[in-house]
């Protein structure tokens, strides 16, 4: 991937957490972490059509950008980190409708 000069600290945090959220299946297990904290071999496993090996591949593409912590030690548990989705959530929201830019028009808050 070609290198983008000039990049803010926070650009380049949302850039790694958009490309590790690029693939399905890992849509899917931040969507299931989302609602309960899950173990590789006993729940994510059983919930998608890949294998265990598979999804600990993505499992650790999550973990490496941030978006989820737990253990790979036994089971492998894990949950998403809150403060990384809040962070997410405000950086995308100050995209979608900067205070400067938004008129209260659709997308924007009133």
């Amino acid at each position: 991937m070609k290198a983008i000069e000039g990049l803010t600290a926070e650009e380049e945090r949302a850039a790694a957490i958009f490309r590790a959220l690029g693939n399905p299946a890992r849509v899917r297990i931040v969507a299931e972490l989302a609602r309960r904290r899950a173990c590789v071999t006993n729940d994510l496993v059983s919930m998608l059509p890949l294998a265990q090996s598979t999804v600990s591949q993505h499992i650790k593409v999550l973990k490496d950008a941030g978006i989820i912590r737990g253990s790979t030690e036994a089971e492998g548990c894990y949950c998403l980190d809150p403060e990384v989705m809040r962070w997410l959530a405000t950086f995308a929201y100050d995209i979608c409708c900067p205070d400067d830019a938004c008129d209260g028009g659709p997308g924007c808050a009133p």
